[in-house]
């Protein structure tokens, strides 16, 4: 659930603070003061794409944040390797210059990550939705998700890449023989240069380490022979010197027990003193090189660097080409072979698909016949009764008869009044049909979604009377489970709220502002008389708002 949503500095809002809670929470305001910012603010720290004209004109960034009290994105935090929080803290910062800063709970994050999360917090249906619900593109995507077809639809997903695979393999293979002496050609010349080349895992650091050291063998041998000496090999040397310590500490140590754990230092001393002057002695001698190995060197780092740049990769990289390039050269040469196999293999995997695809659309069928009922169902609640409502599943008209999706072709079809043929959306419904059909596909939906919260971004568009009466019913009805925000121009449904914020449009040393209001009782009463009579606000009308809000308070009591 939302429970808080702060923005500052996003288009005429200078700073807002809107505390939301359970139910139907309404937001009413003129035109123009700024109500569907609102809805861009909540698109914005959910992830959605803005852009740095949102920011207010003179500052240098806008903020939105919002707060959630919800263990729907546990999975979310789990795949991000993020630690889960019960209430989670979202904050995006959008500078003047385009750039964006998102954070949840604290953790940076991507605007990738963001819409991620923010599709399962919140829903938002502005009024573009209604333009969504005439393409018919997107109703196999509305059954798919009210028959909850999700398993039979990665089966069948499976199957067909199986099958796409397949067929990119095989269409690898036919090509006419001069195109595949080309390629032979090609791929013979670079198994080749990368066999002759003789690579091997980490050479090229190994390389470049050796040349620096020959690079500076000079003073490196100084070093190393001025500290053998010291160690051992000079006159006084550390060895001879410590021997000697060593030797005078153990009779001492007959004398004195308190001496021996001293004297057993000074011997493990010079057995250390002894090994490192044979390490250095061992590496000293390993720094012998002859004349021409750093130019050998040199010639082999530029080959591998040649390759590298070539072929794009490192000698790992390299030895994985050659070996895939030796398995395409293989597959070339015996392609006739290959390809009877492959046919075989792609008419299994056909089979495979048709056969997930049926059972696909079995479920789709299904998920049809309660679709229609129940779209009708809510329609009639929002004053449609004469509606038809029909999901029309039919066959894909391709050579193969199906394709990503499945086998099936799905067209929502209405008929809004008796006597009426039946229709595509686009066609039949209106704008006011259209909002309803789509509330009631939302309400069909609710059930099988997790997500708590819903934004209706003036729903009431061209609805108006009794309609507008039952669409405020429904979204209340909706609040008994859900989340729901609402952003409306009419009384009807504002009067259904259990909580109402006013937008208002003020003016401050020449500076336009927009202010968000929680209204009581009173401030409710006077909004709705608004909303009722415009400017003209009488006791007439503040009766009849008070009557309406009666009204809802007796309803949402049922």
């Amino acid at each position: 659930m939302l429970t808080q949503l702060h923005i500052e500095n996003i288009a005429v809002i200078e700073k807002a603070d809107i505390e939301f809670g359970q139910g139907l929470t309404v937001l009413t305001g003129e035109t123009g003061a700024g109500k569907s910012i609102i809805v861009d603010s909540l698109g914005a720290v959910l992830g959605a794409r803005t852009s740095r004209e949102l920011v207010r004109s003179g500052a240098e960034y806008g903020v939105v944040s919002a707060v959630f009290e919800t263990d729907t994105a546990a999975k979310w935090f789990e795949e991000n390797d993020f630690e889960p929080e019960d209430e989670i803290i979202i904050r995006r910062k959008i500078s003047a210059d385009g750039k964006n800063n998102c954070r949840v709970c604290g953790n940076p994050v991507t605007v990738s990550q963001l819409r991620q999360l923010g599709s399962l917090l919140l829903d938002i249906h502005g009024q573009n939705d209604g333009r969504q619900l005439m393409d018919e593109a997107s109703h196999l995507a509305y059954l798919d998700g009210f028959g909850k077809t999700s398993s039979e639809l990665t089966a069948f997903k499976e199957a067909y890449a199986a099958y796409v695979a397949c067929k990119r393999e095989m269409d690898k293979l036919s090509m006419d023989e001069a195109e595949k002496e080309r390629l032979a050609d090609r791929l013979k010349y670079r198994i080749e240069e990368l066999e002759n080349a003789q690579l091997r895992v980490g050479e090229e650091d190994e390389l470049i380490a050796r040349r620096d050291l020959l690079r500076n063998s000079e003073k490196l041998t100084e070093a190393l022979d001025g500290a053998y000496s010291a160690l051992y090999a000079c006159d006084e040397n550390a060895a001879s010197l410590i021997d000697e310590a060593a030797s005078l500490m153990s009779r001492a140590a007959l004398i004195s027990d308190e001496l021996r754990e001293t004297a057993d230092i000074i011997g493990s001393a010079s057995s250390l003193i002894y090994d490192a002057a044979e390490r250095i002695r061992d590496f000293r001698d390993g720094l012998e090189f002859s004349p021409d190995e750093y130019d050998l060197i040199e010639t082999r780092t530029a080959l591998l660097k040649r390759l590298s740049r070539k072929y794009n990769a490192d000698e790992e990289g390299m030895l994985k080409l050659l070996d895939d390039s030796r398995r395409e050269l293989a597959m070339l040469e015996y392609s006739d072979d290959m390809l009877k196999k492959l046919e075989k293999q792609l008419a299994e995997h056909k089979n495979y698909c048709v056969k997930k695809a049926e059972a696909l659309t079995k479920c789709r069928k299904e998920a049809a016949i309660k679709l229609e009922e129940r779209i009708c169902s809510e329609l009639k609640d929002l004053s449609m009764p004469s509606v038809r409502f029909k999901v029309s599943v039919e066959p894909v008209e391709n050579e193969l008869g199906f394709d990503r999706t499945g086998a099936d072709a799905v067209r929502f079809l209405i008929s809004a009044n008796a006597g009426m043929e039946l229709g595509r959306i686009s066609k039949i419904a209106s704008g006011g049909e259209l909002s309803r059909i789509m509330l009631a596909m939302k309400t069909a939906f609710s059930d099988n979604d997790p997500i708590e919260t819903m934004v209706f971004d003036e729903i009431d568009t061209g609805v108006s009377g009794i309609a507008a009466q039952r669409v405020g019913e429904k979204m209340s009805d909706l609040s008994r489970g859900k989340q729901v925000l609402c952003i409306t121009h009419l009384p009807q449904i504002a009067a259904l709220a259990d909580s109402h914020d006013k937008i208002e449009k003020a003016e401050r040393d020449g500076k336009t502002f927009t202010v968000v209001k929680e209204l009581d009782r009173q401030g409710r009463r006077m909004e709705l008389a608004r909303l009722y009579g415009g400017d003209v606000i009488t006791d007439t009308t503040l009766a009849g708002a008070e009557e309406q809000l009666a009204a809802a308070d007796k309803y949402k009591l049922r």
